[in-house]
Order: structure tokens, then C-alpha cells, then sequence
């Protein structure tokens, strides 16, 4: 099973209503307390988690480039460094963006 989406997100995507609680992250214990009135299939939501697992893996680069912007300094400092030179400060987040490049991946969300 995917590491980073848990399977009550993926039955809320497939039903948005859904009353229901997942215990341990397993699909051996999913409690409906609406009776699952969609007749929603554990490979149903396998198959949601594995899509909502793409998704995550795709966007690795922006929670990688996030780590990286902090280390440019808080917003303020950013906006200081922007004002004093902004050329430099160009030149530090493309380097950002250059060393945590979009994927093509990355473009095709589900």
C-alpha cells in the first residue's frame, strides 16, 4: 500500500460524503457508519490510493523546492534581498529551480 495517502482520503474522493473511518491505514478495517450507499469496492480504493499516490510522488519537486526557499531566508528576507538586488535573488531561486526540475510528470495530475 502507498506510504503517503491514507484510504480514507481515497474513499473521500470516490464519495465525498462518505461516513466511514479507516483503522490502522488497513482495508481490512474500514467501518462504514452510512453503509457505504455508493457500494464502494476495496479495489476501488486501491485503485484512488495508487492515483492519489502518483499525484504525491509527482510533486516531490515542489516540496523540495519549498525546503530550498526557506533556506533563502524568511519572506522578508526574501523581499529585503528583492529590494537591495533582485538580480541575485533571481539568480538563487533559479538555481532552485534548476537543481528541482517540473517533471513532465508532474503536469499530468490524475
Amino acid at each position: 500500500m502507498a506510504d503517503n495517502v491514507n484510504i480514507a482520503d481515497a474513499i473521500l474522493v470516490l464519495d465525498s460524503n462518505a461516513k466511514v473511518k479507516v483503522s490502522q491505514n488497513s482495508y481490512d478495517k474500514i467501518t462504514w457508519y452510512d453503509g457505504n450507499p455508493n457500494n464502494i469496492t476495496v479495489d476501488q480504493i486501491k485503485v484512488e490510493v495508487a492515483k492519489l499516490q502518483t499525484v504525491f510522488d509527482n510533486l516531490e519537486y515542489q516540496r523540495q523546492r519549498e525546503k530550498a526557499y526557506e533556506e533563502l531566508g524568511s519572506w522578508k528576507d526574501q523581499l529585503d534581498m528583492i529590494y537591495h538586488d533582485i538580480d541575485a535573488w533571481k539568480t538563487e531561486v533559479k538555481k532552485i529551480k534548476d537543481k528541482y526540475p517540473k517533471s513532465w510528470r508532474s503536469l499530468k495530475i490524475l
